[in-house]
C-alpha cells in the first residue's frame, strides 16, 4: 500500500449518522453551549419502567400515524367531495369533519400517552418567586428545558420523532388549502351558494314553455278567472316539482288576491296580473313558512318569531326580526288563462343570510321596483 493510500482519510463508523428532525451530536438543544447531561437521580422523579414505555412508544407512532393518514384524507376528501346541492353538501361535510376530527383526536392522544407513560413523573412544590427571574434562575431554567427535552425521549427515541413530524406535516398544510376558499370565484362552495340564490321558478318545461303555478297538495293549475275573490289566499308551488322537496324549499309561494285600489306603491305592479300577487313563502328571517294572513290588514304572520309583512305594500316588514321583504314573483297568464312564472324571483328567498353582499341580487331588486 502506498503512502498516499494512508493519508486518505477513511469514514469512522462509530460516529452515529445525522438524522432529520434532531440536533447534531454533542449539541444542545438551546443552541451554543454544553451538551446535555447524562441520565442522573433526581429528588421527587419517578422514571418509567422501560418496558412499558417501549409498547407505550408504539402506540404513540401508531396514533401519530392515524393523524398523517386523516390529515391525507382530509385534504382528498376536499377536493374529492364537491358541494352543490344539500345531499353532497352533507357528504363533504362527513368527509371533512370525520377526517380532521380523527386526525386532531390521534395527534392529541399520541400526545397524552407520549407525556404519560414515557416521561417520568415529578412530584413537585412550586413556590412563589420575583416576577423578574436571575440570571442563576435563567440557568435552571436551560437546565431543566435540557433535562426534559432528553427526558421526553425526542432525541432518544427516532420512531416517536419522525412519526410525530410525519403527522405534523399534512396538518400544516390544512389551513393553506382553506385559504383558497378566501377566493369566492374558485371555492368548491361557490356554485352551491349560486343555487341558493336561484329556485326552479326560472326554469322552463320541457317544451319551453314557462312552469305554471299549481295548489299545494293537489297539483291543481290554477286559472286568474276562478281566482277572483279579494282577501283569497293559496299556497302554490311549480308544476312538475311537487314531490321535490330541496326545490320547495325555496320555491313555495303564497298567492294573494287584492283589490285594485288596495295595492300600494312597494308591490311592482308589472309583476301582478289582475290583482293577484305572488310572495315567496319562505320567511326571511330564518327560513319558517310564513302562510298566516290577516285578510283586513293585508299583514302575513311568520308563526315561528313573529315577523310581519305588509301583503299590499310589497311584503316590507312591518314587524319582527326579519330583515328584509318576503320576495315578489313575477307572474302572468299563458294562452289558456293559467297562472305561471314570468321568471324567477329578482332577489334570493329565504334568510337574509344568503343576499347579504350580493350588490347585484340589490341592484336586480332596485330595477324590479323601478
Amino acid at each position: 500500500m502506498t503512502d498516499i493510500e494512508h493519508e486518505i482519510e477513511q469514514p469512522d463508523e462509530r460516529v452515529p449518522k445525522r438524522v432529520i428532525g434532531t440536533p447534531a451530536p454533542g449539541t444542545s438543544m438551546l443552541g451554543d453551549g454544553e451538551p446535555a447531561a447524562r441520565d442522573a437521580e433526581v429528588a421527587g422523579v419517578t422514571y418509567q419502567d422501560e418496558t412499558k414505555a417501549r409498547k407505550a412508544e408504539k402506540i404513540v407512532a401508531l396514533c401519530f400515524t392515524i393523524t398523517f393518514l386523516a390529515a391525507i384524507a382530509f385534504i382528498i376528501s376536499y377536493v374529492v367531495f364537491q358541494v352543490g346541492s344539500p345531499e353532497k353538501t352533507a357528504i363533504s361535510n362527513l368527509a371533512l369533519g370525520g377526517s380532521l376530527t380523527l386526525a386532531l383526536l390521534g395527534l392529541a392522544v399520541g400526545i397524552v400517552v407520549w407525556v404519560r407513560q414515557i416521561m417520568p413523573k415529578y412530584s413537585l412544590i412550586q413556590e412563589r418567586h420575583p416576577m423578574v427571574s436571575d440570571d442563576d434562575t435563567r440557568e435552571v431554567v436551560a437546565e431543566t428545558f435540557l433535562q426534559g427535552a432528553k427526558e421526553s425521549g425526542f432525541v432518544k427515541r427516532p420512531l416517536l420523532r419522525r412519526t410525530l413530524l410525519l403527522a405534523a406535516a399534512p396538518l400544516g398544510l390544512i389551513p393553506l388549502v382553506l385559504l383558497r376558499d378566501l377566493d369566492n370565484s374558485k371555492m368548491p362552495g361557490a356554485k352551491f351558494n349560486e343555487t341558493l340564490r336561484h329556485t326552479v321558478w326560472g326554469e322552463k318545461t320541457k317544451d319551453g314553455k314557462p312552469l305554471r303555478l299549481v295548489v299545494e297538495g293537489t297539483g291543481q293549475p290554477i286559472r286568474a278567472a276562478d281566482f277572483n275573490s279579494p282577501g283569497g289566499i293559496l299556497s302554490v308551488v311549480p308544476e312538475g316539482y311537487q314531490h321535490d322537496l330541496n326545490a320547495l324549499a325555496k320555491a313555495t309561494l303564497i298567492l294573494i288576491k287584492f283589490r285594485a285600489d288596495e295595492i300600494k306603491s312597494g308591490t311592482n305592479l308589472n309583476w301582478t296580473h289582475d290583482g293577484i300577487v305572488a310572495y315567496s313563502k319562505i320567511c326571511t328571517h330564518v327560513g319558517c313558512p310564513a302562510a298566516l294572513y290577516e285578510q283586513t290588514t293585508h299583514h302575513i304572520l311568520c308563526p315561528c318569531h313573529q315577523s310581519t309583512f305588509d301583503a299590499a305594500d310589497g311584503a316590507k316588514v312591518i314587524f319582527g326580526p326579519a330583515a328584509r321583504p318576503l320576495p315578489q314573483l313575477p307572474i302572468t297568464v299563458d294562452d289558456q288563462g293559467y297562472l305561471i312564472a314570468k321568471g324567477d324571483f329578482a332577489v334570493p328567498p329565504g334568510p337574509s343570510y344568503w343576499e347579504r353582499g350580493d350588490a347585484e341580487a340589490e341592484a336586480r331588486a332596485k330595477g324590479g321596483h323601478a
